[in-house]
């Protein structure tokens, strides 16, 4: 931990937010090298509630996603999964998520993490210079990407100097493409921690899905 200003250990604190719908090796990759590179004591994966860039999209329930986030970092003591997002009410924005935290970790430093996708749409996030007075960005950097930094600095000015691109591989992995898969009969193997792959088989979850 960093010192603060009266000498008092500063928490060092990463969040990752999703709907985790589900979780895969990308969120645990992206965690692992976030905790490393920015020497973080604790990584907490926010499960969002109904994402407000996704009205329509439908969300597996949150006891399910919780279960699933639980078993995907068993094994790890610096991960935890956060409710904050599911225990308010909506709509649900990041920077509404950071303050609540702010409120659970007085003083931390908080770094949101992030893949390099989203960077390109973090000027049309809810106050994204609020977002970066509560969090500094670290984001997951990919061989040959280049932000569009004039672009960027246009939209959110100083945003550059509250950001750090991270070294981490570039799992090709996504959520959607897992609950499809199950749909039509795929394994979710090597795609998912065992525990997880057992969850969804055990209970269910995404079969029938073709989309």
């Amino acid at each position: 931990m960093a010192d603060g200003r009266d000498g008092e250990p500063v928490l060092r604190l990463g969040i990752l937010g999703g709907t985790f719908d589900p979780p895969h090796y990308g969120h645990l990759a992206l965690a692992e090298n976030g905790r490393v590179q920015l020497g973080l004591e604790r990584v907490l994966f926010v499960l969002a509630g109904q994402p407000p860039h996704k009205p329509e999209q439908p969300v597996t329930s949150a006891a399910h996603r919780v279960a699933m986030i639980e078993a995907a970092i068993t094994g790890n003591p610096a991960f935890f999964a956060s409710r904050v997002d599911l225990e308010r009410p909506g709509p649900h924005y990041t920077v509404d998520m950071l303050a609540a935290l702010q409120q659970q970790y007085p003083g931390a430093a908080l770094f949101f993490l992030m893949g390099g996708d989203s960077l390109a749409q973090f000027p049309t996030w809810r106050d994204p210079a609020g977002i970066l007075q509560r969090a500094r960005l670290a984001v997951m950097g990919r061989p040959g990407y280049q932000p569009d930094w004039e672009r960027l600095e246009r939209a959110v000015p100083r945003i550059k100097t509250r950001l750090t691109q991270l070294d981490v591989p570039r799992l090709d992995i996504a959520s959607t493409d897992l609950r499809r898969r199950v749909g039509v009969g795929l394994p979710l193997r090597y795609l998912v921690p065992p525990a997880v792959e057992e969850y969804v088989r055990r209970n269910r979850l995404y079969v029938g899905e073709s989309e």
